[in-house]
C-alpha cells in the first residue's frame, strides 16, 4: 500500500511523496523505509527527524520534519491501529472441519467457519458463520459461539456458555468453570451448586489464561466491547458493563458489578458484591472492599480504594511522619521540662 492510498483510507491528505510503499509499522528508532510510525508525544516529536521511516503519522498541529512523507490526523495512535489492520490483515485458517476434530452430530457449524486439529465440539453446540476454533480447544454442550468469533488454541468453553459475535478468546482461557461457592456444614465444606451460565456480548476480548466463572444462580455477564487482559479472574455472577477495560491480574469476587466504561489497572482487587460506577478508574493494585460502592466518573487508588487526590495527600503525610514524630518528641520534652 502506498502512502497516498493509506491517506485515502484515513480520509485525509498526504504531504510529501505519496508513492512511498508501506508494508508494516515500527517504532521511530527501528523503522525502515517501508515502515509507518506514529508520533504523539513530545519526546517522539523531538526524535522524528532522525527516523528512517517511510511515512509519519502526525497530529494536525505538529510541525513536519523536512523531506519526510507525512499524514496528518487528529489521533495518530488510533490512525496507526487502523492502518496496521489494512497493512497486516489477520491471517485466517482455511474454512472447514479438520480431519482430527471431533464434532457432535447435533452440533451446527456455520458457513465459512474453521474448526482446527484436535478440537472437540460437544452436543447441540452452535458455531457461527466465519468463526474460528483453533487447535486443541473444547466447546461444551449447548454453548453458542457467535459469528466471526476467534477462539485461539487450547481454550476451554464449558457447557451452556453464550459468546457474542466477533469475540476473541486467547489461548488458555477458561470460560464457564464452577464459581468458588461452598457452605460449611458439620465442620466441612460442601459444594454449593453452580447451575448458572456465562453470557458474553459482542466484540469482547479475553486474554490468555484468564478465567470467567459461571453463575451460581443466574448468569455471569460480560457486555459488548469489554476488553480483559491476561491472567484476570471474573468470579461467579459478576456483571461487567459495556466497554470495560481490565488489566492483567485483576481479581473480581462473586457478584461484583462494574458499570460501563470502567477502567481497572493491573492487580486491582474487588471484594464480593462491590459496585463500581460508570467511567470510574481503579489504579493498579487498588482494592475495593466487599459490598462497597465506588462512585463513577472518578479515579481511585490504594486499599481500601480512595479518590486519587485524597490518596496522594495521605501518601504525602506518610512521608512526613518521621518529621512529625520528631517534632512531637520535642514538644513532649518541652512539656515535661515545663512541668518541672
Amino acid at each position: 500500500m502506498t502512502a497516498a492510498e493509506l491517506a485515502q483510507l484515513l480520509e485525509v491528505q498526504v504531504e510529501g511523496d505519496g508513492s512511498v510503499v508501506l508494508s508494516g509499522g515500527a517504532t521511530l528508532d527501528a523503522a525502515g523505509p517501508e515502515d509507518l510510525v506514529f508520533v504523539d508525544s513530545r519526546a517522539a516529536i523531538a526524535e522524528m527527524g532522525a527516523t528512517a521511516a517511510g511515512c509519519l503519522l502526525l497530529r494536525t498541529d505538529a510541525q513536519a520534519p523536512a523531506g519526510k512523507t507525512v499524514i496528518r490526523v487528529k489521533e495518530p495512535r488510533n490512525a496507526f491501529a487502523k492502518a496496521m489492520r489494512a497493512l497486516l490483515p489477520d491471517v485466517r485458517p482455511a474454512a472447514g472441519i479438520h480431519a482430527t476434530a471431533t464434532v457432535a452430530e447435533s452440533a451446527v457449524v456455520g458457513e465459512g467457519a474453521s474448526i482446527g486439529p484436535q478440537v472437540v465440539i460437544e452436543e447441540r453446540v452452535r458455531i457461527g458463520a466465519g468463526a474460528i476454533v483453533e487447535a486443541g480447544s473444547y466447546v461444551g454442550r449447548d454453548s453458542i459461539v457467535g459469528d466471526g468469533c476467534r477462539i485461539y488454541a487450547n481454550v476451554t468453553v464449558y457447557a451452556g456458555v453464550e459468546i457474542g459475535a466477533r469475540t476473541i478468546l486467547h489461548s488458555g482461557c477458561v470460560i464457564g468453570a464452577d464459581g468458588f461457592g461452598f457452605v460449611l456444614e458439620n465442620g466441612r465444606y460442601e459444594k454449593f451448586p453452580q447451575i448458572g451460565g456465562v453470557k458474553i456480548g459482542a466484540d469482547v476480548e479475553i486474554g490468555a489464561n484468564s478465567c470467567v466463572d459461571r453463575g451460581a444462580l443466574g448468569d455471569t455477564l460480560i457486555d459488548d466491547g469489554s476488553k480483559i487482559d491476561n491472567l484476570v479472574h471474573v468470579g461467579h455472577n459478576c456483571r461487567i458493563g459495556k466497554h470495560v477495560v481490565m488489566a492483567a491480574q485483576c481479581g473480581l469476587s462473586g457478584g461484583v458489578r462494574m458499570d460501563d466504561y470502567v477502567v481497572a489497572g493491573g492487580q486491582a482487587g474487588l471484594g464480593e458484591k462491590a459496585h463500581i460506577g460508570a467511567q470510574a478508574v481503579l489504579g493498579g493494585q487498588c482494592g475495593v472492599l466487599p459490598n462497597k460502592t465506588v462512585e463513577g466518573g472518578k479515579a481511585y487508588w490504594g486499599t481500601p480504594a480512595r479518590p486519587h487526590r485524597e490518596y496522594l495527600k495521605k501518601l504525602a503525610l506518610i512521608d512526613k511522619l518521621p518529621e512529625i514524630l520528631a517534632e512531637l518528641a520535642q514538644l513532649r520534652a518541652l512539656a515535661t521540662e515545663a512541668e518541672r
